[in-house]
């Protein structure tokens, strides 16, 4: 499924029929396309082709938007082939076939070069594994990106204790990274990698080594500098309840395609298939779900309703709907009527996902 929504002035990276495949001279199956081979049927009955000669298909015809400042999640179970598209998006990986357009430039035609350069002053990547250098103390840890940009050593420190402070490890500077805990060494690897204040961001399921309270801590550090930096990321889970609480649009994977794009409230709402379904079977919609989500724009504003923000989660206006039967009417925040609901919208918009059971008869 490609993720055709956002205008070309909205978008900072573009990833347009990624295919990743392993294996002897898979280019040959592509006939001199980039990888756009047609419909999602064409897409799968190719890849079908390349694992019956023996090939493995990490990526398959892969494409979405990234928006300049937004958390694009892509999640999927393991072997689905989300950590491959993120390393295929920074070249760490070699793509098979497709584009990857960053601010118009495709990156797949930049030079070693080119995307060293890249690298260095355009992209940050965190990983699973925090990847610091034992001998390297906190400071240096954090200042060795622009070490190697070629910085002065008194400037590049200055930077390095700026986002040291940013991610709240002031007074650790010189400690080693034996010395920290799990999450505070994961700190060090994200101002490591916001040091080169990159333009876009890349996570690999970085926070899924930690113990749940860290994790959430992590996650609330996360979302923190996000409000403050307004980066444009990717970022990368396996973990559905994760990605609900960080991503602003999320992709699911399976088997190296794209299943379904869209708001998390889309994918719980209106999921494309069972797989899709699954992922939210142990989700707490009404705290996920909001008034904008539901709001029926073509529902007339009757005498005694009350109003609320778009934003406001369903779980905190359930009390008030079930005892105002008239519901509620529902504004964006500059204050423009979006629509209004009641509680019967709300008890429609949380069975969606979930059929009729069999014991009901009518």
């Amino acid at each position: 499924m490609s993720d055709s929504d956002a205008r070309s002035d909205d978008v900072k990276l573009s990833c347009r029929n990624v295919w990743k495949v392993y294996g002897e001279n898979p280019r040959r199956f592509f006939d001199g396309r980039r990888g756009d081979v047609g419909s999602v049927e064409d897409a799968r009955a190719l890849a079908d082709r390349l694992r019956e000669n023996d090939l493995i298909v990490a990526a398959a015809n892969v494409s979405f938007d990234v928006k300049i400042g937004e958390i694009f999640v892509i999640m999927g179970l393991s072997g689905s082939g989300k950590s491959t598209m993120v390393r295929c998006l920074s070249r760490i990986v070699e793509p098979t076939a497709g584009e990857i357009l960053l601010d118009g430039e495709n990156l797949l035609a930049a030079s070693k070069r080119e995307l060293i350069e890249y690298r260095r002053s355009k992209m940050g990547m965190v990983f699973q594994n925090f990847g610091l250098m034992p001998h390297l103390n906190v400071l240096d840890n954090v200042a060795f990106p622009l070490e190697v940009q070629g910085m002065g050593l008194k400037e590049r420190r200055a930077k390095a204790m700026d986002m040291i402070e940013r991610v709240g490890l002031s007074g650790r500077e010189a400690s080693f990274p034996t010395q920290l805990s799990g999450g505070q060494q994961q700190r060090v690897g994200i101002a490591r990698s916001l040091a080169v204040e990159p333009e876009l961001w890349f996570l690999d399921e970085p926070f899924s080594a930690l113990d749940p309270l860290i994790r959430r801590q992590m996650q609330d550090e996360f979302l923190r500098l996000q409000r403050e930096l307004h980066k444009s990321i990717v970022f990368i889970t396996h973990d559905f309840l994760e990605a609900l609480r960080i991503a602003d649009r999320m992709a699911i994977m399976r088997d190296g395609m794209v299943v379904q794009i869209g708001r998390p409230a889309d994918l719980i709402l209106t999921p494309a298939d069972d797989y899709v379904r699954e992922f939210t079977n142990d989700v707490p919609w009404e705290m996920v779900l909001t008034a904008g989500d539901i709001a029926d724009p073509e529902r007339a504003v009757v005498p005694g309703m009350g109003q609320v923000s778009a934003a406001t989660t369903v779980d905190l206006l359930l009390p008030y709907l079930a005892n105002h039967e008239a519901g509620v009417k529902v504004n964006d925040a500059s204050g423009r009527y979006l629509g209004a609901m009641n509680a019967m919208d709300v008890v429609r918009a949380l069975a969606s996902g979930v059929p009729e059971p069999a014991e009901v008869q009518e």
